[in-house]
């Protein structure tokens, strides 16, 4: 006793013990730290030393995967060490409200996942769907929003009805009206396509949607932590998205949003315990009460305080700095990017969109003088990290830059990729 109760004064005295590594407190990882009077690139070069993120190579593949602040890393060690040492390990209740009301929904139509693909998964099988009718999807899906949607076509007959995305906003809200049949129950497609970064006009598409009495399960995989996101203000139904991208949160968490005017039309299939009003084997037959009233039915058992406590870290650190001044930032840097290899055009074709209001996060390209793979392979070499995209019969190069990057890190991208390409 009296040596559990020694370390944990030390622990909280912030005194060394062996074999336990600690990270910073979040005081002094804090974006309130920054220097107020910081503006413009000064302001992001300061920032920047809050990511614990090595100078030895320069990372652009936050599409994949968002390295997290500090701050985050300090709110899990400390909530595990924490958990661990009272042995209690508590009810995400508190996490929940606060990740709701991160991207403005109500704290009942947010279930805690463990990433995108789970939360497409609840919405793809949850739905009311028959043989024949039909969900239209894109050519451009990611494999956690396409393979849900073909197992289910696999397994119970509905039809996908998968389109090419034009170049510009108003041209694919028009191709997706034209697509709709009396048949089409569904449009299940990416706020901004992994592939090349393109935006669709989510909220003009929900819309017309809920006209037609069509479903709208949107894949956000890109969407939180980019945009200045208001889910209610969205006007889609369903959204499933990750902390562990933009919101630069932990690995192995999510979040599913289902809007409150259908959720008792998206039927459960994996309960356990809190997704029911009560239930009792010793009544003949045994009784089942039925779901609770929101969207918690959907993640059950035990969750992972540490992992939501990282998430909620992860979400005031970017409400701190401000949500809007995040998704100028970004675009700042994806148009100052797209402008630098839009001077390359010997070298490479940009398969991104050209209309801003299409792009916000990544830019996409193909090399004309040699195999993608070679070509990636050399750039990353040179000291970056980026991804390849051989999805949609592309071959080409994901770049996506997020608020640890600078303009001087994508000059030496440039750099780096005139020298590999020529």
């Amino acid at each position: 006793m009296n040596s559990r109760r020694s370390f944990i004064q030390k622990l909280s005295a912030g005194i060394a013990i062996p074999g336990l590594v600690l990270f910073n407190s979040p005081e002094e990882t804090s974006p309130k730290s920054i220097n107020p009077s910081l503006v413009g690139e000064e302001f992001w070069a300061e920032l920047r030393k809050k990511f614990p993120l090595k100078d030895s190579r320069v990372y652009m593949n936050n599409g994949t995967f968002g390295p997290s602040p500090q701050v985050v890393l300090d709110a899990l060690q400390n909530s595990f060490v924490d958990t661990n040492t009272s042995g209690e390990y508590g009810h995400i209740e508190p996490e929940r409200e606060k990740l709701a009301a991160f991207v403005g929904i109500k704290t009942s139509e947010i279930s805690l996942t463990h990433n995108t693909t789970e939360g497409i998964n609840i919405m793809c099988w949850g739905l009311p769907l028959k043989a024949g009718d039909e969900v239209i999807i894109t050519l451009h899906e990611h494999v956690g929003n396409a393979l849900p949607w073909l197992n289910r076509a696999k397994l119970h007959g509905i039809v996908l009805k998968p389109f090419e995305p034009k170049a510009t906003q108003a041209e694919n809200l028009e191709l997706i009206k034209s697509l709709v049949t009396s048949k089409t129950k569904v449009i299940a497609i990416p706020h901004i396509t992994c592939t090349t970064g393109l935006v669709f006009p989510i909220k003009e598409i929900s819309a017309f949607a809920r006209s037609k009495g069509i479903f709208t399960a949107i894949d956000g995989a890109h969407g939180a932590g980019t945009f200045d996101l208001d889910l209610h203000d969205l006007g889609c139904d369903m959204y499933a998205s990750s902390y562990h991208k933009w919101v630069l949160g932990p690995n192995g968490t999510g979040f599913l949003y289902v809007r409150e005017g259908v959720l008792d039309q998206v039927q459960a299939y994996q309960v356990g315990a809190y997704s029911d009003l009560g239930w009792d084997l010793y009544q003949n037959p045994p009784e089942f009460k039925g779901y609770v009233p929101t969207a918690h039915r959907f993640d059950y058992g035990s969750q992972s305080l540490p992992m939501m406590r990282g998430a909620v870290a992860a979400a005031e650190f970017q409400e701190e700095i401000g949500k809007e001044k995040i998704e100028s930032r970004i675009r700042e840097l994806n148009q100052y990017l797209f402008d630098g290899l839009s001077e390359m055009s010997s070298m490479l074709e940009i398969l991104s969109p050209v209309e801003p209001e299409s792009r916000i996060s990544m830019v996409t390209f193909k090399p004309k003088k040699m195999n993608y793979q070679e070509a990636a392979g050399l750039i990353s070499k040179e000291g970056f990290r980026i991804r390849q995209v051989p999805e949609s019969k592309l071959d080409a190069i994901r770049i996506s830059a997020h608020i640890y990057n600078s303009k001087a890190e994508i000059d030496s991208f440039l750099e780096a990729s005139k020298k590999v390409l020529s």
